[in-house]
């Protein structure tokens, strides 16, 4: 048995900020911002574009790409933000209520940016293990640039994030591109290096002036840059390894397109080079920025624009989430060889 991807679907709001918006909010000139940091321009969400709303929007466009009707998912896992529509809320109850699936049961699930490659294995392991799961759902919303603010020095690292959403269907048996092996690696020691200080059960009740401090901060920059930097690129090498070789022994020669989240161009540069690819088997994704764990979603559909992915292509889906974890899935794209 396997599990494939039958149809996967993007979506970014239409609101844009550029680089120059960018420069005029940090200070930070617009060259060094298109340039260093990699972000020409980045969506934004509306008030209307909420987590949800987004991941909805995504989900549709999935469902078309699948051909099915929303009444054939069998499960719908949120693989999107914490930074929902409401505090302590199921937002893919939402999701599979507005679609119309109504034979579908859900839950919300959490690795940060990481979450996409999370939910690929745990919807591929629990579609194998179960025989009442034949198609499920993957919805993802995110709008966690709510949580960034700019003229928080501490966070200029972050000025990336903007907003989408992402979704894809699973298909039991599809025939085609299936979902390989996946491996993930974290470190807690890292989970407290940076977070929203207040709102949490950590700062509860409330108190005057929390929400001026509803934003990501980062308490010891120095000692937060230098120990990531130490642990992040080894991490991104391991996991993509590790899920090549569960994915019937490949190794790093049988990449044919690299899903990578954005991050700054040197990072990314760095990572190419150790992989031994170039340009033609990836996209940067300087238009976009950071969209959690949508960026995969996004460079996938990119790469299938562009003509970068063909079948019998084996794809890396790469990235990583605060708190930390780094987490890679393949997929082999096209029909499936067994």
């Amino acid at each position: 048995m396997h599990v494939g991807i039958a149809g996967f679907g993007v979506y970014t709001p239409e609101k844009k900020m550029s680089a120059a918006d960018l420069a005029l909010a940090t200070g930070i000139p617009e060259d060094v911002i298109a340039l260093k940091f990699g972000v020409r321009s980045k969506a934004v969400a509306g008030p209307d574009d909420t987590t949800a709303v987004m991941g909805i929007k995504a989900a549709r466009l999935a469902l078309t790409d699948a051909g099915i009707e929303a009444t054939e998912v069998d499960l719908v896992i949120w693989c999107g933000a914490q930074h929902k529509d409401y505090l302590c809320w199921l937002a893919g109850l939402r999701v599979a209520d507005v679609l119309g699936a109504k034979n579908a049961w859900s839950f919300d699930m959490e690795a940060m940016c990481g979450s996409m490659m999370a939910a690929l294995d745990v919807a591929k392991s629990m579609m194998l293990a179960r025989e009442d799961l034949d198609t499920v759902l993957l919805v993802s919303g995110y709008r966690n640039n709510d949580l960034i603010d700019l003229s928080e020095p501490s966070t200029r690292f972050m000025m990336d994030i903007g907003s989408g959403g992402a979704a894809c269907v699973l298909r039991k048996n599809l025939g085609r591109n299936a979902v390989l092996g996946s491996a993930f690696k974290g470190d807690g020691s890292l989970s407290l290096d940076c977070v929203v200080p207040v709102l949490g059960s950590q700062a509860w009740p409330p108190a005057e002036g929390d929400l001026a401090k509803a934003h990501f901060m980062v308490p010891d920059e120095a000692s937060f840059k230098a120990r990531l930097g130490g642990k992040t690129l080894p991490n991104f090498y391991a996991v993509i390894d590790k899920a090549l070789t569960l994915s019937g022994g490949l190794g790093r020669l049988d990449i044919d397109y690299l899903a990578v989240l954005h991050f700054k161009k040197s990072a990314h540069d760095a990572i190419l080079a150790e992989l031994g690819l170039d340009d033609s088997k990836t996209s940067y994704l300087d238009e976009y920025g950071h969209v959690g764990q949508n960026d995969q979603l996004i460079s996938m559909r990119l790469g299938l624009e562009a003509g970068k992915i063909a079948g019998g292509d084996n794809i890396v889906l790469v990235g990583a989430g605060l708190g930390f974890v780094w987490a890679a899935t393949v997929v082999q794209w096209g029909p499936f060889a067994g």
